[in-house]
């Protein structure tokens, strides 16, 4: 009971943060969306960090170190990369962005192509990628609740009492509420996952390095990347393809837009990086619990963080990771529903009702919050194996989005706008035959040298991607230019 009242506290004290947080705006599109675009350093730093600490990486990263091992580290290295392209990719989506006064990342697509019809083809692979994402969050909010709780709170009240919070301080406050919750998140799990990942193994082993010994004993080999299955091939390629669509999910592509002026993507770029290896520190844990909580099977390895804190704590410790954990699904939670909440109202809805004001598209993205949370807690509880291919389906579905957009950003339009569509529209059929199949690179080629076979499939889906929007443009280049479709060069630096 200690450690449920400590939950439900963090959460009430979530809840409370995000309403006051609109306190003295108008929460017209502007506020609600991109919050002014006047975020500072502090707040944009703690809106984009909050993609590392999901309930994905919360549960997931410790999950993935007891389950797979070595292949583990792949979450380490993609949000690096990421991170470090951003002092390069965010500033020059924030001036289109901020000179078009956009709102959503289908607003970028739709500017940038003069297309309408591009902008809500974005919105619905968008969307498509983000509710199954939104479910994951929720999912693992109730295993966490119920876990710390003893299962006092049933799983399903914990999750319906998670999304309508979620649901109540997005509606009243948007992005402001995202922000000021993100406080509270970042700070309190940056202590949560240091404690943990340096006590746990100093009390079960005596330090970490003979954490590391103890597990190469028991399991050898277990740390390091195997020869076939997640080699090194399948990691480098894993962790490039995950690097280029770390961005292009809606929430943290609109998250860009909200800074207030470029420089602060360049300093929170020298900064992200390091941040991103306190994730070493859940790592650790996945690894002590290997030998101190032993037999987890399949996805039961998920909850490894989750039995060795309440194995080895008192409730009210447990109370303050579980709180954690539960901040980790409302932040990024938020911002998904805003994200497609907006996307419904202004680049699908506004699509076939042009004349509609910026005034009601707000008040539309805002009364479709609960309505997208409703949407997830029905798959949340009916999804079964199909949302589970979804979600396997979301990271490869927005990086079809990367070539068009990385195009889109030279001085003068490498690609057309049917190029654009073309190549997205076959990337994500790819992706979705390959993912609902379960098909490999050496299912479609067995004769192939075994690295090779080895790479995540996602690589065929962006090539199909690459090679159909290269035709397409060489296709109608001379059609679009007679049309009189204007280049959009990017603004001088």
């Amino acid at each position: 009971m200690t450690a449920l009242l400590v939950v439900l506290g963090f959460v009430l004290i979530a809840l409370v943060l995000g309403i006051r947080a609109r306190r003295g705006r108008d929460m017209d599109l502007e506020q609600w969306t991109v919050g002014g675009r006047g975020f500072g350093s502090a707040f944009v730093f703690l809106l984009m960090a909050g993609e590392i600490y999901t309930t994905f990486t919360f549960l997931g990263g410790s999950g993935w170190a007891y389950g797979k091992g070595g292949p583990a580290f792949y979450i380490l290295c993609y949000g690096s990369i990421a991170f470090t392209a951003s002092y390069w990719l965010l500033p020059a989506i924030w001036r289109f962005a901020k000179r078009r006064g956009l709102h959503s990342q289908s607003d970028f697509f739709a500017a940038k192509f003069d297309s309408p019809l591009l902008g809500a083809l974005v919105a619905l692979v968008g969307v498509a990628a983000l509710v199954p994402y939104l479910v994951l969050q929720l999912k693992g909010l109730g295993i966490i609740v119920s876990e710390v709780s003893g299962q006092a709170i049933p799983y399903a009240w914990a999750i319906i009492l998670g999304t309508l919070v979620l649901a109540v301080y997005v509606t009243v406050s948007g992005v402001h509420g995202s922000a000021w919750t993100s406080v509270l998140k970042d700070g309190l799990i940056l202590v949560v996952v240091l404690a943990l990942g340096i006590y746990l193994p100093w009390h079960y082993f005596g330090g970490i390095a003979p954490m590391f010994r103890a597990v190469e004993a028991a399991k050898p080999g277990f740390l390091t990347l195997p020869d076939s299955g997640m080699s090194p091939t399948w990691f480098v390629s894993t962790v490039l393809l995950s690097a280029m669509g770390f961005y292009m999910w809606p929430h943290s592509f609109t998250a860009a837009y909200t800074a207030r002026d470029e420089r602060v993507f360049r300093r929170n770029a020298i900064v992200l990086p390091l941040y991103q290896l306190i994730l070493l520190f859940v790592f650790f844990v996945g690894f002590t619990a290997v030998l101190v909580v032993p037999g987890l099977k399949g996805s039961d390895g998920d909850l490894s963080l989750l039995r060795i804190t309440t194995k080895t704590f008192d409730p009210w410790f447990v109370g303050v990771v579980g709180g954690a954990g539960v901040l980790t699904a409302l932040v990024p939670g938020s911002l998904i529903l805003m994200s497609s909440a907006t996307m419904l109202a202004k680049n699908l809805y506004r699509v076939v009702r042009p004349a509609t004001s910026e005034a009601r598209t707000g008040l539309l993205a805002k009364a479709l919050v609960p309505v997208v949370a409703l949407i997830a807690l029905y798959f949340t509880f009916n999804g079964g194996d199909t949302i589970v291919s979804l979600l396997l389906m979301g990271y490869s579905l927005v990086t079809q989005l990367f070539p068009a957009l990385l195009l889109s950003l030279a001085k003068r339009r490498l690609v057309t706008t049917s190029g654009a569509a073309c190549g997205i529209l076959a990337g994500v059929a790819v992706v979705a035959v390959l993912t609902l199949t379960g098909v490999t690179v050496g299912g479609l080629a067995p004769g192939l040298p075994q690295p090779v076979k080895d790479l995540n499939v996602g690589v065929v889906a962006l090539l199909v991607n690459l090679l159909v929007l290269g035709a397409v443009t060489l296709a109608t280049r001379r059609k679009e230019a007679v049309r009189g479709l204007p280049p959009e060069p990017v603004a001088a630096r």
